[in-house]
């Protein structure tokens, strides 16, 4: 018999049917759970749809409470994927059962799912974001071809002016620095770099740091997951007087022709919001965007939450965070 249970200790085989699900993600895994937990203190849910026979479906969830975002159920923060992965609609319908009863009972605004292909219990669902992910080729020659005529032409501008990439795993807050200088720059929040840090610790091999130096100078870095055969830049930036240098395209080539060699099978590029900065340099690359189903279970009388930074809710919060000195 199908029961929808909480789990407090995540054992191996949550992760082994994550690992097994077409849309699990490294976002599903414990692991991620031990971040979140051990960085901001948020509240998890874990549920899980099983039998005597095992798991059939899995729903991580946290509790967020936040001043500017209210109160809700998120699966899961920080990540771009999360939601509910199911082996049958039996295990799925549970799952969503589960989950509004959760929401009910801790009285959120909503709960979040993000999944990445809608499921079939006509939930409202938001259309603001998309992803990016394209096969590797096993010739790197092959995958610098499939990049468009301006763009590689951007790479070969970087390669001229000197840049140069290694891995460098252990430099985080050589990374942070460039990345919180970027994201600043965009008036969005900086996350601290105990964040960084206990994502590199708890991540292990899964993730890694590649840097693009100039004459010894770090101009630019990224944060790399590592997810079976599936590599994903995830937090990455580089310093505004480098953009001379078409720094992040050299990057992102150098990344990609390194996932090459090492036999990668699928490069995922990430989260965008539509018509964003970053979802045109992912379109120019050659990358087609791919609806993600954000989907909500609502409290009485509630809406879906508007993170667009086009929301005047925020705008002076953008503003502000843009004059604010890196880090804060």
């Amino acid at each position: 018999m199908l029961r929808t249970i909480q789990v407090y200790e995540i054992d191996a085989s949550w992760d082994r049917f994550v690992s097994g699900h077409p849309d699990g993600t490294i976002f599903h895994q414990a692991v991620w759970r031990r971040i979140v937990e051990r960085a901001f203190g948020h509240r998890p849910y874990y549920l899980a749809a099983a039998e005597e026979g095992g798991i059939r479906g899995i729903l991580p969830l946290f509790e967020v409470k936040s001043r500017l975002f209210g109160h809700s159920l998120v699966s899961v923060p920080f990540g771009v994927y999360g939601g509910i992965l199911a082996a049958d609609p039996e295990a799925e319908k549970a799952l969503v059962s589960a989950a509004g009863d959760l929401a009910a009972r801790l009285g959120v605004d909503y709960a979040e799912l993000r999944h990445v292909h809608a499921n079939g219990y006509n939930l409202p669902t938001k259309d603001l974001y998309v992803t990016f992910r394209r096969p590797i080729d096993p010739d790197p020659e092959a995958n610098f071809a499939a990049i468009p005529r301006k763009q590689r032409r951007m790479i070969r501008q970087g390669e001229k002016h000197g840049l140069a990439s290694a891995f460098e795993n252990d430099a985080v807050e050589a990374l942070y620095d460039v990345y919180a200088e970027s994201v600043r720059n965009l008036g969005t929040p900086v996350f601290p770099l105990r964040w960084f840090q206990i994502v590199r610790e708890e991540m292990g091999e899964a993730c890694r740091i590649l840097l693009v130096r100039r004459e010894g100078k770090v101009e630019a870095g990224v944060m790399v997951f590592y997810d079976r055969d599936v590599v994903m830049p995830y937090y990455g930036g580089a310093r505004k007087d480098a953009f001379q240098y078409a720094v992040n395209d050299f990057m992102y080539w150098e990344l990609l022709r390194r996932s090459a060699e090492e036999g990668r099978g699928v490069f995922d590029f990430g989260r965008s919001k539509k018509e964003s900065g970053s979802y045109h340099f992912k379109r120019h690359w050659g990358f087609e965007p791919e609806d993600l189903a954000y989907q909500y279970i609502l409290g009485p009388g509630k809406e879906m939450p508007n993170g667009s930074p086009n929301n005047p809710k925020y705008r002076l919060f953008i503003e502000t965070w843009k004059r604010l000195p890196v880090p804060v």
